[in-house]
């Protein structure tokens, strides 16, 4: 830990301010990251799909350990708050997520997030009493040491084809009585929804821009006080090289060059420093 460490974490949940939301994106490397605080990012999050995607693997198919390295790398190398995308703590059990949560606030890390979905060859949403215990043995570990990490909780219903805004609502208010920081319900759309959350709650509410989601200013006026945009940015990027790779492939000509240039300033500009 060091005074640093410290201060970004206090500096990442003073950031969360309802009605004028922090835009997070999702670094999945560490050039990636430094791109993006150059565009003037206050706060980076790790995304465990663009991580696995650098890996060559899907969704899901990282370790704790390489999970943790990556974002430590990533909190180490950039002068911003990161948090880190840690799915379930690789844990099913209290235990193991107090565990995981603890690692995290070795890895220089200002907040991290919990998911209550299982994940894993037998996937499912955890029952609320096992997730209620899960996020308090979470929050107890992140707030444990001299460095209190921000804690963000999330209800994974709406991205897991449970569209219950009860039950998410219910869940959202439990994980706010164990102790969590910031609440997180990725997949919600619709702007009444995300308002009925967002007032159901006393903590910050993050969203996650998803196709269908409303635009940022939208979102400020619903008191949203967080936005990240999960793999999305990561995908993208490979999606650009798919189009530059197939130009060359299927046709024979060099018109992704257009947009080199940009790139490599945009990279001078990051890597400078």
């Amino acid at each position: 830990m060091t005074n640093n460490q410290k201060d970004q974490a206090k500096r990442f949940l003073e950031l969360h301010r309802r009605g004028d939301p922090l835009l997070m994106p999702n670094a999945w490397d560490l050039g990636s990251a430094a791109v993006l605080v150059s565009l003037g990012f206050e706060a980076l999050a790790t995304t465990s799909s663009g991580h696995a995607a650098t890996l060559g693997r899907l969704d899901g198919g990282v370790t704790r350990e390489e999970a943790l390295q990556h974002a430590s790398a990533l909190a180490r190398g950039t002068h911003v708050p990161v948090s880190a995308d840690l799915e379930n703590a690789f844990a099913d059990d209290p235990s193991g997520v107090a565990k995981t949560i603890g690692l995290a606030a070795q890895a220089g890390l200002a907040g991290c997030s919990v998911e209550d979905y299982s994940g894993g060859p037998d996937p499912r949403i955890y029952d609320l009493g096992l997730a209620c215990e899960r996020v308090a043995a979470a929050v107890e570990a992140a707030h444990a040491g001299p460095v209190e990490l921000v804690l963000t909780a999330r209800a994974e219903n709406h991205i897991r084809g449970r569209d219950d805004l009860a039950d998410t609502i219910a869940r959202l208010q439990a994980y706010q009585e164990a102790g969590a920081d910031v609440l997180f319900a990725p997949g919600l759309t619709n702007p009444e929804d995300i308002r009925r959350v967002v007032e159901s709650v006393d903590r910050p509410v993050s969203v996650l821009a998803v196709r269908g989601a409303p635009p940022v200013a939208d979102l400020a006026s619903l008191g949203v006080a967080r936005i990240s945009v999960g793999g999305a940015f990561a995908f993208a990027a490979l999606a650009a090289l798919c189009d530059a790779a197939e130009e060359l492939r299927a046709r024979g000509t060099y018109g992704y060059l257009d947009s080199t240039a940009a790139g490599a300033r945009a990279a001078r500009r990051a890597f400078a420093g």
